[in-house]
């Protein structure tokens, strides 16, 4: 790294606009779509979670009997 400040101040400024030229290039998904893919990862994290639910359940009643 060098230690010249204005060095420093120069390569900031060409990263930042390396930086914006990257992201003038990102295409956004549009909102129905946005919506949609946020609608399915909630539902699959709502079923992975019940069924974790479940088998921890059951594994814990599981113990329990076979601890006493």
């Amino acid at each position: 790294m060098e230690t010249n400040p204005a060095s420093w101040i120069r390569d900031t400024r060409q990263y930042m606009a390396e930086v914006q030229a990257e992201y003038k290039k990102i295409t956004w998904p549009p909102q129905k779509e946005a919506v949609a893919g946020t609608i399915g990862v909630v539902a699959i994290v709502a079923v992975v979670t019940s069924v974790l639910a479940v088998v921890d359940f059951i594994l814990s009643r599981v113990m329990q009997y076979w601890l006493q």
